[in-house]
């Protein structure tokens, strides 16, 4: 079988919990207010809460709402990858690193109608240089529910100056402002 783009490389390393990540079972909380994943003022966003788990594991969830169709009753398959990559994003939150996604693959198993909430857990699976190999599977209605989604992503390690130079500049800078200092100095707080 070849190797996806999502496979780490033979020399990626073993990924380490940082010694300051939030322990398991604490909620990681939203990094952007507005963010279309986890920001809890973003009007019709997935507002999806993340927990982290043991090693460099998080639980996610969130409930596929009426903003969220595709189909007619069925959530959005955009959507849905858009969640997967908010997820697998959360898994930097256990590393202390800011990263942007660099690819992202969906495997769409069975369809997620709205009202159905989504049990997503992600993991790390390796590190080789600036890339982060991650890999997630969402589940049906209850954490040990149907497999309906997986996915795997790479995820490449930024600076702070990667949102100054590419984002737009009033939102960069009033969040600069509002940000813990230290966060920002650290660039860990702007993880996409």
């Amino acid at each position: 079988m070849s190797r996806r783009a999502v496979d780490p490389p033979d020399h990626a390393t073993s990924p380490e919990r940082h010694p300051e990540a939030p322990p398991p079972g604490e909620r990681i909380g939203s990094h952007y207010r507005v963010c279309f994943g986890c920001g809890p003022q973003h009007p019709t966003g997935l507002h999806m809460e993340v927990t982290a788990g043991a090693g460099c594991r998080i639980h996610a969830e969130f409930t596929v709402n009426e903003h969220h169709q595709g189909a007619p009753g069925l959530a959005h398959g955009g959507l849905l990858s858009a969640a997967f990559d908010e997820a697998l994003g959360a898994v930097t939150w256990l590393l202390r690193v800011p990263a942007v996604t660099g690819h992202l693959e969906t495997d769409f198993r069975r369809p997620v109608p709205v009202g159905t909430t989504l049990y997503i857990t992600a993991e790390c699976i390796g590190i080789a240089g600036r890339k982060i190999y991650s890999r997630a599977v969402g589940r049906l209605g209850a954490p040990d529910g149907p497999i309906g989604v997986e996915a795997a992503a790479v995820f490449v390690t930024v600076s702070i100056e990667h949102f100054r130079e590419n984002g737009r500049a009033a939102d960069v800078e009033a969040f600069v402002a509002s940000a813990d200092r230290a966060a920002v100095a650290s660039g860990f707080e702007v993880n996409p």
